[in-house]
This record gives structure tokens, C-alpha cells and sequence, in this order.
């Protein structure tokens, strides 16, 4: 049986641009200035990692955690009025032509922006189970999330093919024994990825997936 598992941010949404803008205000209140290279680092990882590189790791977890809560809630408000013109182009044309394959989201986000992100969007009836980035003790890159996904759709790793846009993702997928689709929203070049994509309308895609779904059903 062979099961999707996506990633949310850059995979499903292309949400990357608004999640710049809400940390170079965020931070911008405690006056530190947000630099590409910040941006950068951002990338795939949880939140609590993000705060603690941004606004120093002498902050304790109760802090933490709320910098995080109040910068995704200005993530929330800026992303609303613009949600769906934000998702990747042909990512729900592909999950209702794959419907009948069981699919996750697998994702470092936190669970309020994944509901958000999915129920806003109207998808969240194609995915038998959500795992987000504190469902686990390890992030990405780390294979807990997929391990944990797989796990909830009765799927084997071998049998799993992961979605995915980042570094971080990327060597979570592998390290969890899946093959990996990468999406070039966020990097040009994704090592390990099996097969890399600029989106879902790629017609090649569906040719790879075809090919790659027979080969685990052997």
C-alpha cells in the first residue's frame, strides 16, 4: 500500500513569503532587524528553535512559547484575506485525483496553523491524519514526524513517499526510509529528493508517482 505524506509550509501552501513578512515585524518590536541570512535559517524548522536563534536562547520555555504563539497569530491575520491564492498551483487538483491513497500532512508547524492552513483552505478531508511539530520530541530534521504519520496511516516507511521543500524536511523523509518528491517553492536544488518538481501541475509527476507506485506494489 503505498501512502502520501505532505509537508505543509511550501508544499501545500506557499506561505514562506508571509511567514517573513510576520517575523520582520514581530522582530521589529524588540528591535532586531531580520536578515536574509535570518530568513534563511528559518526554513524548516520548529519554532522554538526560530525564537531561541532570533531572540536569544536566555529566554525560558514559557517565553518561548509565547513569542511563538504571538508571531503565528500575526502569521494568521496576515495570511487570511489571501489563503487560497497562497496554495501551491495544483495541489488540490492532485489530492482529489489521488483520493483513494491514504495521506498525511507531516509538518514542524504549530497545530494552530496547520488547522487553519487546511480547514481555511478547504482539505482537510483528504488526510487521515495530521501530525504537527509538537506531536513529537524531535523536529525535523529528525525522522520522528514521518515515523509518527506513517504509523497513524498503517503504512510501512518503504511504502511512503514524502512531499517536501526544504533541507531539513528532506534528510527527515530519508532518514525515515521514504522516498522523497521535492518542491522548488523554497530551494532550486534539493539533495536526496528522488524527484524534484516546481508544483503539482508538472505532467512528469504524475508519470514518476505511476511508475514509483507500481514499484512499491511489488
Amino acid at each position: 500500500m503505498t501512502a502520501l505524506i505532505f509537508d505543509m509550509d511550501g508544499v501545500i501552501i506557499n506561505s514562506n513569503p508571509i511567514h517573513r513578512e510576520a517575523w520582520e515585524l514581530y522582530n521589529r518590536r524588540f528591535g532586531v532587524e531580520t536578515t536574509e541570512e535570518m530568513h534563511q535559517r528559518m526554513y524548516g524548522r520548529r519554532n522554538d528553535q526560530i525564537v531561541r536563534d532570533y531572540l536569544g536562547g536566555h529566554l525560558t520555555d514559557a517565553e518561548v512559547f509565547e513569542h511563538g504563539a504571538a508571531k503565528e497569530r500575526l502569521y494568521r491575520e496576515l495570511a487570511a484575506p489571501r489563503l487560497r491564492s497562497l496554495l501551491v498551483p495544483g495541489v488540490r487538483a492532485f489530492l482529489e485525483r489521488h483520493g483513494d491513497l491514504p495521506m498525511a500532512v507531516a509538518s514542524n508547524a504549530e497545530a494552530e496553523n496547520v488547522q487553519f492552513v487546511l480547514q481555511s483552505a478547504g482539505l482537510s478531508r483528504w488526510f487521515r491524519a495530521i501530525v504537527d511539530g509538537h506531536q513529537v520530541s524531535r523536529p525535523k530534521p529528525a525522522p520522528d514526524v514521518y515515523f509518527k504519520a506513517a504509523e497513524l496511516l498503517g503504512a510501512a516507511p518503504r511504502e511512503c513517499i514524502v512531499f517536501e521543500d526544504s533541507y531539513s524536511g528532506v534528510q527527515a523523509a530519508l532518514a525515515a526510509g521514504m522516498r522523497v518528491v521535492g518542491l522548488r517553492t523554497t530551494h532550486e536544488e534539493l539533495p536526496g529528493a528522488a524527484f524534484a518538481v516546481d508544483d503539482f501541475l508538472a505532467p512528469e509527476l504524475e508519470v514518476w508517482l505511476g511508475d514509483t507506485i507500481a514499484a512499491i506494489g511489488r
